[in-house]
């Protein structure tokens, strides 16, 4: 786009689906009958939905007619072979096991390699990879760098392992480690990168203890653009080959094709070990369904193959980081406290700091997300100690940071939904010190907790 400031979007606008637009008082009435959780919601209350990233992006054009070509054989579509296709031309690996989401492959793989006593290691396992790990009786062990547990902190890459605690866990539990993960992007920390140079030095720690490294790939294009235009020798490197080498540095990976798939359903698990990829499929068979469609519809399999060769398209995925980037810096300007960098696919408000009064135990993020809601229509998600503060034994310690995830959906909403997203933020900041904290109502769920819970504010 020459030397003009402006990111456009690289796309026209095909259909609309329309927003209702609320009243304040009909929020206020809403977010009480749902017990103050926003996932309790009905969409039709909310007007931004910066929920997630997660399955909720607009598909393109040729996606669209890709559908049609959808072939729902129940063994051996031709509909597989398309996808097989396009998921082993940016990830070869020798297996490719398809489910219908990313949580799927989770439960598939933990529940043949985990079990009482194995200890998983990630930079930092996000919510639904922790609970599939900790429902086999297994540990989830977050070693991100020290620099991604400081929002402020301007590391280029604080998705990054930390490569001697790696190191210390293997030299002393070796035996209990049946995978060391790494996510890409760093989702609950902030949607941060992993660079190359820290995927080979967590490879040579696994080749020297003979561990299997997994990559947790749901961000995978985002996370090549990052290694792009931030690591030194990659900035003239094509986005497919960045991923290739992703790929190569790892033995096996899972995927939410809800993500960098640019699709509404689906995933997968890809591995090169047979016996392991025999077990899986077994899993799969028993649970998901048959090995060439794995709960999924053919004219899924279609839509994901054609989203996997959009995601990689440089025009794409400048405008997808960089229109983040531009919610994060108004943020900034304005004073709101965010982590920085701005992630790939969101942008994370610092709700401890910007809510001191507020104890890490009386959730602030869920206050500050509750309050976005009733301001504005916003539904964001906290990440914090609601999402990560209950342990398996019951108990409860304040997570590593509180933070509130504007996730922006991919190619859904245009400059002005961000701009009046920018102002919903700032009108909140403003009056910080008003809000009050939450308690959660028992009986609470066991597990992921955050989904479903209901809340009552604090007097």
């Amino acid at each position: 786009m020459g030397h003009f400031r402006t990111i456009i979007e690289p796309f026209r606008i095909h259909a609309v689906e329309p927003i209702r637009i609320t009243t304040q008082a009909e929020r206020e009435a809403a977010i009480e009958s749902a017990g103050w959780n926003l996932f309790g919601l009905h969409a039709d209350d909310v007007m931004i939905d910066l929920l997630t990233d997660s399955g909720t992006g607009a598909m393109s054009r040729d996606q669209w007619a890709a559908i049609q070509h959808g072939d729902e054989s129940y063994a051996g579509s031709p509909s597989w072979y398309v996808f097989l296709e396009a998921v082993t031309e940016l990830w070869p690996f020798r297996h490719v096991i398809p489910t219908h989401q990313g949580r799927a492959a989770e439960k598939i793989l933990f529940s043949v390699i985990g079990g009482p006593g194995k200890v998983v290691p990630n930079n930092t396992h996000f919510d639904t990879t922790r609970a599939n790990v900790e429902a086999t009786g297994a540990e989830a062990l977050d070693l991100v760098i020290p620099e991604g547990r400081d929002p402020a902190d301007l590391h280029p890459f604080k998705g990054n392992v930390d490569v001697a605690a790696l190191e210390r866990l293997l030299a002393t539990r070796a035996a209990d480690v049946p995978v060391v993960f790494v996510t890409v992007t760093n989702n609950s920390g902030g949607g941060q990168p992993v660079s190359l140079a820290n995927l080979r030095a967590v490879r040579e720690v696994c080749d020297r203890y003979g561990k299997p490294m997994f990559l947790d790939a749901c961000r995978f294009a985002e996370n090549a653009w990052f290694i792009k235009t931030r690591e030194p020798g990659q900035a003239d490197r094509a986005i497919p080959d960045i991923i290739r080498d992703m790929a190569a540095l790892a033995d096996g990976m899972t995927m939410s094709a809800k993500k960098d798939g640019l699709a509404n359903i689906g995933g997968w698990l890809a591995l090169d070990d047979d016996g392991l990829a025999v077990a899986c499929r077994n899993a799969l068979i028993l649970t998901e369904g048959f090995p060439t469609y794995g709960g999924l519809a053919g004219r899924d399999l279609e839509a994901i193959a054609q989203g996997l060769r959009e995601v990689v398209h440089e025009d794409y995925l400048r405008y997808r980081i960089r229109s983040t980037a531009y919610l994060g810096e108004a943020l900034d300007r304005a004073g709101v406290p965010l982590v920085k960098p701005f992630g790939g696919h969101a942008v994370y408000l610092d709700a401890r700091a910007l809510l001191p009064h507020v104890p890490a135990l009386a959730y602030p993020g869920q206050a500050l997300a509750v309050a976005l809601y009733v301001e504005g229509g916003i539904r964001a998600c906290e990440i914090g100690t609601v999402m990560f503060g209950r342990h398996p034994d019951g108990s409860e310690t304040p997570a590593a940071m509180d933070l509130v995830r504007l996730a922006i959906p991919r190619r859904t909403y245009t400059q002005s939904h961000i701009d009046y997203v920018i102002e919903v933020v700032t009108a909140v900041a403003a009056r910080a010190g008003e809000l009050r904290g939450f308690r959660i109502c028992e009986p609470q769920p066991a597990a992921l907790r955050h989904f479903t819970a209901r809340f009552e504010p604090l007097a």
